[in-house]
């Protein structure tokens, strides 16, 4: 079954643009209603131990972590964005392009809290409100889930040999096989030896004449 028709460059940009927008969206809309709605610091069950919701403001990383160097991560974030954007122009390929969208949402998402939310550029404090305290003691938000899940599928499609023009590694290695394989083909059409390089067994050069018969 032949596969499919890589993406062109125009169509892949689409697919992550628009995923971006939307993941973008979806991470400030609920970040919206959190601010709204929820009390700061206070737990609020969804599914007993298993699912709460807990507004934070969160200057650092996971865990808080780097709460002193909020810039840094403004700035991290900023490249990481850049270099999918810059990736996204050679795209071919649908599973990365629908990665990379996904991906950039999630980075643009805390990015946007980081520019524009309390106590102002670049030091903004990311808005979490996730918590599931049976897993792990850190409060994450939708923008954390697609970064976290776009990481995972990053190193699979790199470990699976997917390449950005939509071709995988094994296809490339079939390619040269088959390029050898005619080589070899016409070398012995034409009665030349495919591998000259090589050293006859009989230790006679390969250009050396043939024994003449003596008649027997």
């Amino acid at each position: 079954m032949p596969g499919r028709r890589p993406l062109r460059r125009s169509a892949a940009g689409a697919i992550v643009a628009i995923l971006a927008a939307i993941v973008l969206a979806a991470d400030q809309f609920v970040k919206y209603l959190t601010t709204e709605n929820l009390p700061l610091q206070e737990p609020v069950p969804v599914l007993g131990e298993f699912l709460q919701l807990y507004y934070v403001r969160n200057p650092g990383a996971a865990f808080s972590l780097g709460s002193d160097v909020t810039w840094i991560f403004t700035i991290a974030l900023a490249v990481v964005a850049g270099v999918i954007v810059w990736k996204a122009f050679g795209l071919h390929s649908r599973l990365w392009a629908v990665v990379l969208g996904c991906l950039l949402g999630g980075v643009l998402g805390n990015l946007t809290d980081r520019l524009f939310r309390d106590p102002g550029f670049p030091m903004g404090h990311v808005v979490d409100m996730i918590s599931m305290p049976w897993m792990m003691p850190a409060i994450f938000n939708v923008a954390d889930i697609f970064i976290v899940t776009g990481m995972i599928s990053v190193a699979l499609l790199v470990v699976l040999g997917l390449r950005f023009d939509g071709t995988r590694e094994r296809d490339h290695v079939l390619v040269e096989t088959d390029e050898e394989a005619e080589a070899a083909a016409l070398a012995e059409e034409a009665g030349t030896d495919p591998h000259p390089d090589v050293a006859r067994t009989d230790g006679a050069s390969p250009d050396a004449p043939a024994p003449a018969s003596d008649g027997r």
